[in-house]
């Protein structure tokens, strides 16, 4: 990789792509790589991970820190097994990573479905993450920055009503998902955003990272929309704002779905890439 770059490598997502014998999980896992830092970001399901990475030649094992969008099983799962080959590290988390979440859809048994991180704090810690839980947006390095918890400003995008948590009394509460982050990067370009799920509202993040980092040229998105079971008005609304961008490249993956992806691709042709495991992508970072 050039010196003057960013590079992103899907390690984990639903499908695959090349090379051969890599697999695929319902889940999430990028490795950031800029200016001698690399950063894991979401771990994906668990499964898929650390082979992945292996057949990739990633090198977990010099990860500089673990970076997660949020609580849910789909982007935590890989987390036990990736600390137990990387060890002590910096972990960036929202303070309400650990939140108990749910799915209110039956899972067979008449209760809700738990999906939030399957290990407890104390036992990754035991590992070696040493968690630094931020609300706000923190700089990682120059030109890279967790966003901390998201505004919700927009009035078309409501969040998915199938989530709930707990609340401090043990009772059921929609879940607003105020752990969600996603990381902005700059480039020439403008903005860069990386995304888990964007249970945010993907309108919301853009309008964040544009506060966040004074930068108000938008480059492009790689990652999970959650535009797949999200609301036509929202899908809509969502679609108009991107396209009143100019972006540049646009990558969707994971909760996007297949369908809007395809939607997507016929929208921005040339500029739309699909974002398996295995894939990468290489920006540069010069001016």
């Amino acid at each position: 990789m050039p010196d003057a770059a960013l590079e992103i490598t899907v390690l984990s997502e639903n499908t695959v792509g090349a090379p051969l014998g890599l697999a695929g999980e319902w889940g999430l896992a990028m490795l950031v790589e800029t200016a001698g830092k690399k950063f894991l970001f979401d771990t994906g399901e668990g499964g898929a991970l650390l082979e992945n990475a292996a057949t990739l030649g990633a090198g977990l094992e010099s990860v500089d820190a673990l970076v997660m969008s949020h609580g849910h099983y789909d982007h935590s799962g890989g987390m036990r097994a990736f600390l137990r080959l990387r060890g002590r590290l910096p972990v960036y988390a929202h303070p309400d990573f650990f939140t108990f979440h749910y799915d209110n859809r039956d899972d067979n048994r008449g209760k809700p479905r738990y999906i939030g991180v399957p290990f407890c704090k104390e036992a990754l810690t035991s590992l070696g993450a040493d968690f630094i839980l931020t609300p706000g947006p923190r700089e990682l390095t120059p030109g890279v920055w967790i966003s901390g918890e998201i505004p919700r400003k927009t009035d078309f995008e409501k969040g998915d009503s199938s989530l709930i948590c707990l609340d401090n009394n043990g009772n059921q509460a929609p879940d607003a998902l105020h752990d969600d982050m996603s990381l902005y990067c700059v480039v020439p370009g403008g903005l860069l955003i990386i995304l888990g799920c964007a249970h945010a509202g993907l309108v919301n993040i853009i309008e964040h990272a544009r506060e966040v980092t004074g930068v108000s040229k938008v480059y492009g998105i790689i990652g999970g929309t959650h535009l797949g079971p999200a609301p036509v008005s929202q899908q809509e609304a969502t679609i108009n704002f991107l396209q009143s961008l100019e972006l540049q490249f646009i990558a969707p993956n994971h909760c996007t779905g297949q369908p809007m992806m395809a939607r997507l691709a016929g929208i921005f042709g040339s500029r739309f890439h699909f974002a398996p495991a295995g894939a990468k992508f290489t920006f540069s970072t010069n001016d």
